[in-house]
């Protein structure tokens, strides 16, 4: 069975920045797009920004103009800088692979920490 293999969490001072990457542990067909979602202690998970194969692309308002998404096609990896970071960025971020045939796939997830 196919999982996510994700990198990049850490701990990081407010401002700071942070990259994480996720890439399969084997060969997925049809992927329609990636990206991540996160979740904070007591709350819901929240989407935070998915790019398809195409390239078109989404963030959530709360982190457009300080997250950027992108991927390499060619390694079926999503890639997402985070940059000028705040406490509230707090979260295990998961990455989500969605494909044409077959349910989500949905990493592990990464702890992000952002505090001084």
């Amino acid at each position: 069975q196919v999982q996510l293999l994700e990198t990049g969490g850490g701990l990081v001072q407010p401002g700071g920045s942070l990259r994480l990457s996720c890439t399969p542990s084997g060969s997925v067909d049809h992927i329609l797009n990636m990206g991540w979602y996160r979740q904070a202690p007591g709350k819901e998970r929240e989407p935070v920004a998915f790019i398809s194969r195409g390239g078109s692309i989404d963030y959530a308002d709360s982190v457009k103009g300080r997250f950027t998404i992108s991927s390499d096609n060619a390694r079926d990896t999503v890639y997402l800088q985070m940059n000028n970071m705040k406490p509230e960025d707090t979260a295990v971020y998961y990455c989500n692979l969605k494909r044409l045939i077959g349910p989500d796939i949905l990493g592990q997830g990464t702890q992000v920490t952002v505090s001084s």
